[in-house]
């Protein structure tokens, strides 16, 4: 029964995309790597969504995660910012599935509720809590990287790995404890 998995998280964006990769070990998560992909300095759109794919794809290759976790586009009163997030989201996706990768969408209000326990917490809190959590120094300087972390510990906390050691016993308390999944 595999116990470990690697995970990344991406917070799309067209001007910053933050990235986040941790490592779960059994019950445990630790952070391996966490930055953002700056798109400022490009004025072409198409380049942008061009760049956020290929650095998906070349986190995908270096940190070889075995799943994808991303925050979905919120709804705001700009149509056209929407529609960009909506892109950028869309290629960092398209990056994930040319690579084969399993993507998990979340909303911004369940990641901030899985990882702060208030789905309105702002993104300092958000960053404060994974500080904790994942025990490292100094935050970032955008905090574009702590959402693509975030993204990440949404879906640890959403999709936990059962652990070998005494999660399931045998085939009875497997039966016992998943009886929608035996026919």
């Amino acid at each position: 029964m595999k116990t470990e998995r690697i995970i990344l998280g991406i917070d799309p964006g067209t001007t910053i995309m933050g990235y986040g990769v941790i490592i779960q070990k059994g019950q445990q998560m630790e952070l391996v790597v966490m930055g953002v992909l700056k798109l400022s300095k490009y004025t072409n759109q198409a380049l942008k969504l061009r760049k956020i794919f290929e650095r998906t794809t070349e986190l995908i290759h270096e940190y070889h995660p075995d799943e994808l976790a991303i925050e979905a586009p919120f709804f705001g009163k700009n149509v056209q910012s929407m529609l960009k997030l909506g892109r950028a989201q869309g290629v960092a996706i398209a990056a994930a599935l040319n690579c084969d990768l399993p993507m998990f969408e979340y909303s911004p209000k369940k990641i901030k509720q899985s990882v702060t326990g208030n789905g309105s917490a702002s993104k300092e809190q958000v960053a404060s809590m994974l500080q904790t959590l994942l025990k490292y120094e100094t935050q970032p300087e955008y905090l574009d990287a702590t959402d693509g972390v975030a993204a990440a510990v949404c879906h640890f906390f959403q999709s936990k790995l059962p652990v070998a050691q005494g999660s399931v016993t045998g085939w009875k308390a497997f039966i016992a404890q998943n009886p929608g999944r035996v026919k």
